[in-house]
């Protein structure tokens, strides 16, 4: 797991440091401790605290990109996903998806197939099927019935997107590497010759710098990235987009497969995808003009949009804004091609180097690992010697494939998914954890043992870092699981070694922080 260490714990020389610890900076972390470098990842904020940790949670093939015209990036995001759900089964699991056909409705019945059968072509198995209309009604009885000319089921993969960096992380640790949160990188030094020599770090806290030598630098900072190497492309830049969600109790909107419905507005896909308990409905795609250093929210006329779909495509459940147990906003690192819309925009990933500094930027969720080889490829010259190998080895340590004898109660699901987000560690979760806090906490799929095992294990500075992140109650349960914090606090006190007055100012802290970036925003003068 993640050790507990500082600034004034690190040694002085690095073959390579990483700047950035959400998914990307994760992936190249995890790929070059494999090539037993030394290496360091820092992160000015949490783990996952960026984008990675506010995704639509899917590890998906971009079906939509076949439409674009980016098949190439279908069918690697596509074998991507094929691989981690045989490589990380508890953490990326597959889910169907339900895709109505409306009479009169682009797209139609004739174009989704052959799109669905090239992704079936590229992920080497027939996966989708056509249901009539009566067939495709009893899948979704809460769908609106009204011009429906029956759907299609697929099928993709979901994935926890913090829980997913971390295991990375602490992969990455236990093979040699150091992570660190809360670490800024304030400044790139450069030699005589303008070649990377070093970097000047500063716990953001603490205030405490420290000057470490490195030939390579990866600037993995995504939607960042410009601040540190501006693109060398004067006609292509980083445009920050901003993808906002809802999250609904399951009760609201009782499904049990995901379903993509066209919005009106734009026919724009939306989702409505069973998570960890929840629904999420998402995604909006707008651009971000805001200051991206704060925490991005939704705005009231992205909220009026999600819920404009959901009402037309699902009248009967009568869901509105107050029936919303919480809501999240992500910044994509978006490289803009120039006058097109958001969505429009290509979703690949750009890879710059320049003397030791090597940006990767851009890119999907679902492709980390090939940015992750493509990165480590671009810094080769500027690392020690290392043979480039294992490239098709799994990513992930692997994991019992059935429950230790010793199974604690717990279900083979529970052991499954503990195994997924914690690696072997779930061993250690569950031995050390109370009968009763190997339960889980209402309308969640999380179990109270998590909590504490995370606060110990896991770099948590902030109540935030450990209910947003590491576990995810505070998306899930309502005003961010706010009548569960005294639990909370007495199932981490002892690894989060905090005075009264601390335990105090954080739980003010994060239900502030929760109110302002994870609420409905008419309803924060109110809770």
């Amino acid at each position: 797991m993640v050790k507990k260490m500082g600034i004034e714990d690190l040694r002085e020389a690095w073959d390579l440091v990483i700047i950035g610890g959400g998914i990307t900076g994760a992936g190249v972390f995890r790929e070059a401790t494999r090539m037993n470098l030394n290496v360091l990842l820092v992160e000015r904020m949490d783990f996952a605290w960026g984008t990675s940790s506010r995704s639509t949670k899917l590890v998906h093939g971009g079906l939509r990109y076949l439409k674009d015209g980016h098949p190439l990036l279908t069918k690697t995001s596509v074998e991507e996903r094929e691989r981690m759900l045989k490589e990380a089964p508890g953490l990326v699991e597959q889910v169907g998806f339900l895709m109505p056909v409306y009479r009169g409705i682009s797209p139609g019945k004739w174009s989704l197939d052959i799109g669905l059968i090239l992704y079936d072509l590229m992920a080497h198995e027939k996966q989708h099927r056509f249901y009539d209309t009566r067939e495709f009604s009893a899948l979704t009885p809460h769908l609106k019935r009204k011009g429906l000319a029956g759907g299609f089921r697929f099928f993709d993969a979901q994935v926890d997107d913090a829980r997913l960096v971390l295991r990375l992380i602490n992969e990455a640790v236990a093979a040699g590497g150091c992570a660190l949160n809360y670490t800024a990188a304030r400044e790139i030094l450069r030699n005589d010759d303008g070649q990377v020599a070093g970097v000047v770090i500063e716990d953001t806290e603490t205030l405490e710098k420290k000057t470490l030598s490195t030939g390579a630098v990866i600037n993995a900072t995504g939607a960042w990235g410009e601040e540190l190497h501006p693109s060398p492309d004067r006609k292509r830049h980083l445009r920050p987009l901003r993808g906002s969600h809802l999250v609904f109790p399951r009760s609201v909107i009782p499904i049990e497969q995901a379903v993509t419905i066209v919005h009106p507005a734009d026919n724009r896909p939306v989702f409505a995808i069973p998570w960890e308990g929840a629904v999420l409905v998402g995604t909006t795609d707008v651009d971000y003009k805001e200051d991206i250093q704060k925490e991005p929210s939704i705005t009231e006329e992205e909220i009026s949009y999600l819920l404009e779909a959901i009402q037309l495509f699902f009248p009967s459940l009568d869901v509105s804004e107050d029936n919303c147990v919480s809501t999240f906003a992500g910044i994509r690192p978006v490289l803009s091609e120039g006058n097109l819309s958001p969505s429009e925009e290509s979703r690949d990933y750009v890879v710059w180097k320049y003397k030791g500094l090597v940006t990767v930027t851009g890119g999907k969720l679902t492709t980390f690992r090939k940015m992750a080889w493509d990165t480590l490829k671009a810094a080769k010259a500027f690392l020690p010697p290392v043979r480039f190998i294992g490239r098709r080895d799994p990513v992930f340590s692997p994991v019992p494939d059935r429950i230790p004898e010793e199974d604690f109660g717990l279900s083979a699901q529970t052991w499954r998914r503990l195994y997924g987000r914690y690696g072997e560690a779930a061993n250690e979760l569950a031995e050390t954890a109370t009968m009763a806090d190997l339960k889980p906490i209402p309308d969640t799929l999380t179990l109270w043992a998590e909590l504490p095992f995370a606060a110990k294990h896991e770099q948590v500075r902030h109540l935030s870092d450990l209910l947003l992140r590491r576990v995810r109650i505070g998306l899930l349960t309502p005003m961010g699981g706010k009548e569960y914090i005294k639990r909370v606090q007495k199932l981490c006190e002892s690894s989060l070694p905090w005075d009264r007055k601390r335990w105090k100012q954080e739980i003010k802290d994060y239900l502030d922080l929760w109110r302002q970036s994870y609420s409905i925003p008419n309803r924060k003068k109110q809770e």
